[in-house]
């Protein structure tokens, strides 16, 4: 059973300003590699930022040329403010290591999180986080009066969501009854040491969504877990229930290297 240090950096009025958390990753994980500290979880709120992972996209940016933060982990572009618990996850790993599987259990703590407040959540084939499942399509209410087999998010590749108002938004997917993300998850491993990590939507405005495409998905959206609960809850209701999650699978793993492959450095997708 190997050690997992939690750290809280800062929360509410203390939130951590993006770049200085990206610093403290850095020497965190740097201080890992030659094993001065265990396995750590460095758990903040950000100051509302957007970041864009490697694959991000120009047309998946703030079309208003808000300014994003180009970042090193897998994934694409996506925001963290407040309202949204942020964990950064800093864990060495055998080598060469099995980056699907490290995403795998910090899906698993958040599920179980979610569950924990009576939220169901799962895995969606392709797409990695947390998500809450819709309606079957058929079953969905239809968009703008029409039937959701004309779609024009799937439909049309110039269709922008970002241009088309609220019944396209990414935040109101729950309206929508579809497939919505409550987690995400974007990754880096570099000389065999885990950085970045999820970003939990507890309580956020997530009208903050609408201005990208958020993970770069065009037909599905965001929640939280103030929203499918239909009450208010807080960042502080949630981070023991998280550490608690995050202990258990991550602690207890059996941590094996992947089989197939080699790399001394890996990404994972948001």
């Amino acid at each position: 059973m190997a050690e997992l240090r939690f750290v809280r950096l800062g929360f509410g009025e203390e939130a951590v300003d993006y770049q200085e958390a990206w610093q403290k990753q850095r020497e965190v994980h740097a201080a890992r590699f030659e094993d001065t500290v265990p396995d750590t979880c460095l758990l903040l709120e950000h100051p509302p930022v957007y970041t864009a992972g490697r694959r991000t996209t120009d047309s998946e940016r703030p079309l208003d040329g808000t300014p994003v933060i180009d970042v090193d982990r897998g994934g694409k572009i996506t925001w963290h403010g407040p309202g949204q618990l942020v964990g950064y996850p800093i864990q060495k790993l055998p080598r060469p290591v099995d980056v699907v599987a490290h995403v795998r259990r910090l899906e698993e703590a958040l599920i179980r999180t979610a569950a924990e407040f009576g939220v169901a959540t799962t895995r969606v084939e392709g797409r990695s986080g947390v998500w809450v499942l819709g309606d079957p399509v058929e079953e969905r209410p239809a968009i703008g009066g029409l039937s959701l087999d004309f779609d024009p998010r799937l439909q049309d590749e110039e269709f922008d969501a970002r241009l088309n108002g609220p019944e396209y938004a990414p935040s109101n997917a729950g309206q929508r009854r579809e497939d919505r993300k409550l987690a995400a998850i974007g990754i880096r491993v570099a000389k065999g040491v885990t950085m970045h990590g999820f970003s939990f939507n507890v309580n956020p405005d997530n009208t903050w969504f609408d201005r990208i495409v958020p993970c770069g998905i065009r037909d599905a959206g965001v929640t939280s877990l103030a929203y499918e609960l239909g009450r208010d809850i807080t960042i502080a209701d949630v981070l023991p229930v998280v550490e608690k999650h995050l202990g258990d699978v991550l602690e207890n793993a059996e941590l094996a290297p992947r089989i197939i492959g080699h790399t001394d450095d890996a990404v994972a997708t948001a």
